[in-house]
């Protein structure tokens, strides 16, 4: 990808500040521009530990001459943000995003005369911890990045969003938003809801005994509480038709250890290790 002017970035969160430091690292652009509110931490430790190249809380002067603009917001917020940025974006600017959903942001953003100009994306990548602090100019390297195009996107603009990952050292694929959100609803959002689950389960007694079978298994249930809110509830019809798919397996468990049916827990066994094996097989 030929390197750019200026790429914007509202939201300096964790994920907002491993895509300007994967940017700054790899030069793809002359200014990286931190968008996010007046006096907030976030921008300023942005700033400090060279993630952005400047940063302001006006979105329509920090997007007015960038070349892609990115939203890495909780995803209540994205939408609203992708229009601000879409009234205020020159003509050959582009915004994409990093939010866990995508249907509900892509409705949202269509009744936008330049809905055009929006490409949803979402790195899968990212960590139980948050800010600027904890990001990483490498987080994006051999990680899926989903693009989630939909039939305004013209086949140039979707090239031009993909070489923007690519080239922070991802490997994108294309789903539309229905099958974005349905995917992640059984390998992102059930997971997360499972390590709360078996986590807040868990009698504290029990807890000097935990070691990484424990601890690996609920690191994700100690994720930020009201982000983890939004997204469940924006994919929610997905994430309970996941919770349903799993209860009936959890039942057969059940019923195979309490009918002692070895044959059976052996079968449940197996087919949750060969699909663990696959994945191994793949990286």
């Amino acid at each position: 990808m030929k390197q750019l002017d200026s790429i914007a970035i509202i939201g300096v969160g964790l994920i907002g500040a491993s895509v300007g430091l994967a940017v700054r690292r790899c030069g793809l652009a002359h200014r990286v521009i931190g968008i996010g509110r007046e006096g907030s931490r976030s921008l300023a430790e942005a700033l400090r530990m060279g993630a952005i190249s400047e940063g302001t809380s006006d979105i329509a002067a920090g997007v007015a001459t960038a070349d892609l603009t990115i939203v890495c917001t909780p995803v209540d917020t994205i939408a609203g943000y992708v229009q601000t940025a879409l009234d205020a974006i020159p003509d050959r600017g582009l915004v994409t995003d990093a939010g866990s959903t995508k249907a509900s942001i892509l409705a949202k953003v269509a009744t936008h005369p330049a809905s055009a100009r929006f490409i949803g994306s979402h790195p899968m990548a990212g960590s139980h911890l948050t800010g600027p602090e904890n990001g990483h100019a490498t987080l994006f390297d051999q990680r899926p990045v989903i693009v989630t195009p939909d039939n305004e996107n013209s086949e140039a603009a979707l090239e031009q969003i993909e070489a923007f990952w690519q080239a922070l050292g991802a490997q994108t694929l294309r789903l539309t938003p229905s099958e974005h959100d349905q995917a992640v609803a059984m390998i992102s959002h059930l997971p997360h809801v499972v390590a709360a689950a078996l986590a807040a389960n868990t009698p504290a007694e029990h807890l000097p005994l935990a070691s990484s079978g424990w601890a690996d298994t609920t690191r994700i249930a100690a994720g930020d509480v009201q982000l983890w809110l939004q997204i469940l509830n924006d994919n929610r019809d997905h994430v309970l038709k996941s919770l349903d798919k799993f209860g009936k397996v959890l039942t057969q468990f059940r019923d195979a250890l309490a009918t002692e049916d070895n044959d059976r827990l052996g079968e449940l066994l197996q087919a949750g290790k060969h699909t663990r094996d696959r994945m191994e097989e793949q990286s």
